[in-house]
């Protein structure tokens, strides 16, 4: 057939004759399926097709003149003639050859799944899209569930008009591609039952922070096209791809989505071949997809990105569509194109230079108004402009923020001019979040409500630089852009670590110099991951009915099993977010160490906790852990942690106990850990003590006999060491850890594990505040010394040129 190529007869390099998507699946049928990977069988109808409808009908020319001087910001001028063009295109018929050729491939096609007329979706593929530095994402149209010949021919012609879409001519024009050098080639792809099963997007690199070691998965209920379009808030799934290589299960991280509908196979003889419809209840509060699902997608998709990266002679992560059938419970991949954003980033900075947005004055108090997912890590200012139609968008000035309840790349042109993006509904693999991406937009999708609690001429701010949340806050918030060099750091032989409570930043906070995490904080993660009282979900999980804040607890809880696969698994994420963005490096978690007036605080937390009169001083720390009143849910916490270590493959997390008054307390806490499959040595765990009271420096020699080491709390050490509560208004002033007792402290505490052999490191605040402390530290030869990010590179540079200085 002169104009028809079946995926078996194409290859990558078939670009110019089927555009990017159809060589790309065409390269994945050839190459891809004999190893594993299940992708639907199809065919190209060719660009010289299109070319051929074009000369046929005399269009050429008169599409060239629709298009001469079209200033593509002029939006309504726009509109009009791209208008003109596509019912050009629309008004002129197939040349015969070309339809008898396209109904023959259908009969092929539908024969080989033994169909009269085969279930198909139908999908533009131009050949300049797909491409490594530019994506196209959603510039031309795609079809689902198209049956029979008079629909396939029609929906063909749509495609075929979509080039000249006014997203997709100001998409090419921004980019600097010329309107005919770009040609149409229209894939014919059996469709995936998805329908009855679901479907989604999924990355083989983090699309927001670079990090390559992830696979980022998103899943909905139902066709994927409202995952792809952005009109659900799907639900997201991280898999860490080193240790998933090595046989492990590590989702690092799940996050129920929204998934309030769901796109189906219309009834036969329907105006359009799909439709939404509501989803249930119990599919809101499930996950679309499996565990095992999970793991098997990310398996390909690391069977891909290698395929690709090789293929390419440079690293190439991907940008993958996928289904799952609802009849067989098969997984297929639909297409698969290079990522655009992050990867060029890589390219241009070789990873030596970081940027970075933030506020300048991050004390500043700042009314939220607004919470959503960021997309694009920066911040943008300006005045609200609602536009809850498209045929509006003409309204919208330069340098507002656009909000919306949903973007689909028709509203490019706007997007371009806008300072931030705000809608209601959408996931970060929506086409919409990957052209923000593209052209520098922070965009902050799946805000439910935005178009409600906002209104236009208000003034905000939009920050997308404070992890994976983007936040709106009123009024106008000055912010700044710090270019961080690191091609010059120095090495140090002291390990400079870092102090990380918050899973979501911890991607980003991995691409600073550093040699692990010194102080992971569980109790961060409690309180806003978990959120209920442990003890509340341990006794709904025992059976309980009168349980204060159970219906809220239970809202929680939504997708997990139960109340402890909800507390085990959430902590098992958190943790294991941060341990593989450091990985192999080590990372230290110091198990919960919330004081009684803090519980109180979480729901349900007032029937569990006493009114303390010094809770700095009460039930916290390992007295809680063995305790009757606490143990049953200390014993969850160690599951998780082993569910990282095991389960997952992160070996690079240790534990640290803190708050740990005597020696007998310590093993009771170890028989525990023990029991729960945390013991010292084995897998080579290391199991540290808080170092932070002064009875730990004292009996350091009882305390190191059962340890691994101490990490010294500069902060509560202080405290008790010079009796001062730091919090107090009238005695803080006397808080200070360069005080004489607190520097022979350290010293006592660094040389008792010299003495013994054992790691010793610092994780307090002191280091962070004071560089003559981490002097000190240096010289007396501690080990490690852990920080807040925004101290170390500081604190780096001050340690290597100390460290030169010590060796004279």
């Amino acid at each position: 057939m002169k104009y028809i190529k079946f995926f078996k007869e194409l290859n990558n390099r078939d670009v110019p004759l089927v555009g990017g998507k159809n060589a790309s699946i065409g390269e994945m049928f050839q190459e891809l399926v004999p190893v594993g990977i299940k992708v639907p069988n199809g065919f190209a109808i060719t660009s010289q097709a299109y070319w051929y409808l074009l000369d046929s009908g005399g269009i050429k020319q008169k599409i060239i003149d629709l298009l001469d001087g079209v200033d593509v910001t002029e939006i309504d001028v726009l509109k009009t003639r791209s208008k003109k063009i596509r019912e050009l295109i629309f008004g002129t018929p197939f040349p015969t050859d070309l339809r008898d050729e396209i109904f023959q491939a259908y009969q092929i096609l539908s024969d080989e799944y033994g169909m009269k007329e085969a279930d198909v979706a139908v999908r533009s593929s131009a050949t300049a899209e797909d491409l490594p530095d530019a994506s196209f994402a959603g510039q031309q149209d795609t079809y689902l569930s198209v049956k029979g010949q008079t629909e396939l021919i029609h929906y063909i012609k749509s495609c075929l008009a979509s080039l000249f879409t006014d997203r997709a001519v100001s998409y090419r024009a921004s980019r600097g591609f010329d309107h005919f050098k770009v040609a149409l080639s229209v894939g014919i792809q059996k469709m995936v039952r998805a329908d009855k099963g679901s479907a989604g997007v999924m990355f083989s690199i983090d699309t927001e922070t670079g990090f390559k070691d992830t696979v980022f998965i998103t899943s909905s209920w139902g066709l994927g096209e409202n995952v792809v379009g952005g009109t659900v808030n799907p639900d997201e799934f991280y898999v860490f791809k080193p240790t998933l290589e090595q046989g492990k299960r590590p989702i690092i991280k799940r996050q129920l989505g929204t998934k309030h509908q769901k796109m189906v196979y219309a009834p036969k003889g329907s105006d359009h071949p799909t439709k939404n419809i509501k989803t249930t209840q119990k599919e809101l509060d499930t996950f679309s997809i499996t565990d095992e699902d999970i793991l098997t997608l990310a398996r390909y998709a690391i069977i891909i990105e290698k395929h690709y990266t090789k293929e390419a002679g440079e690293y190439r992560p991907m940008d993958m569509e996928w289904a799952k059938d609802g009849e067989s419970g098969e997984i297929f991949i639909v297409q698969a194109r290079p990522e655009t954003v992050q990867s060029q980033n890589i390219k241009k900075t070789n990873g030596q230079k970081l940027e970075k947005f933030k506020f300048k004055n991050n004390d500043e108090r700042k009314e939220i108004i607004i919470i959503g997912r960021a997309i694009g890590g920066k911040i943008g200012t300006g005045k609200v402009r609602i536009i809850n139609d498209i045929e509006h968008m003409n309204t919208f000035k330069e340098g507002e923020i656009l909000v919306t309840d949903n973007t689909d790349p028709d509203w490019e042109p706007a997007m371009k001019k806008a300072s931030a993006v705000i809608t209601n509904r959408g996931g970060r693999t929506c086409h919409a979040a990957i052209v923000a991406r593209e052209i520098g937009v922070p965009a902050i999708v799946g805000a439910m409500g935005a178009t409600d609690r906002l209104y236009t001429g208000m003034e905000v701010t939009v920050s997308c630089a404070e992890g994976e949340e983007g936040y709106v806050y009123a009024g106008i918030h000055p912010y700044e852009v710090e270019s961080i060099e690191l091609s010059n750091m120095g090495q140090t032989k002291t390990k400079i670590y870092m102090n990380v409570g918050n899973p979501e930043k911890a991607f980003s906070f991995s691409q600073l110099p550093n040699h692990g995490v010194g102080l992971a904080r569980m109790e961060l993660i409690v309180l806003n991951q978990i959120k209920a009282h442990p003890l509340a979900l341990l006794d709904l999980q025992n059976g309980k009915k009168d349980i204060q804040g159970k219906e809220e607890i239970v809202k929680l809880i939504a997708g997990y099993e139960n109340p402890k696969d909800f507390f085990v698994k959430k902590i098992a994420e958190g943790m294991g977010m941060i341990a593989s963005a450091f990985y192999p490096r080590p990372v230290i978690v110091r198990t919960s160490d919330f004081k009684s007036n803090e519980y109180r605080g979480m729901i349900g937390g007032t029937a569990y906790e006493p009114q303390e009169e010094n809770p700095m001083l009460g039930f916290r720390g390992a007295s809680r852990y063995y305790s009757d009143l606490y143990r049953g849910a200390f014993e969850w916490e160690c599951q998780a942690l082993a569910m990282v270590r095991d389960e997952m493959g992160l070996t690079n997390m240790k534990i640290m106990i803190p708050f740990l008054r005597t020696p007998e307390e310590g093993k009771k806490v170890l028989e525990i850990l023990r029991r729960n499959g945390l013991e010292s040595g084995k897998n080579g765990l290391e199991i540290y003590v808080m170092c932070e009271l002064p009875v730990n420096v004292i009996l350091a020699d009882d305390f190191l006999s059962m340890f691994d080491g101490f990490s010294i709390g500069s902060n509560d050490l202080t405290q008790l060491t010079l009796g001062v509560d730091r919090d107090g208004e009238l005695v803080s002033n006397i808080f200070d850890e360069r005080n004489p007792a607190m520097l022979e402290m350290f010293k006592r505490a660094i040389a008792a594990c010299k003495k013994h052999n054992k790691y010793c490191g610092i994780c307090g605040q002191a280091p962070s505040d004071y560089p003559e402390i981490a002097e000190f530290l240096v010289r007396e030869g501690i080990d490690s010394i852990s920080l807040n990010p925004d101290s170390v590179i500081s604190t780096w540079n001050c340690v290597s040129k100390l460290e030169k200085e010590l060796k004279r």
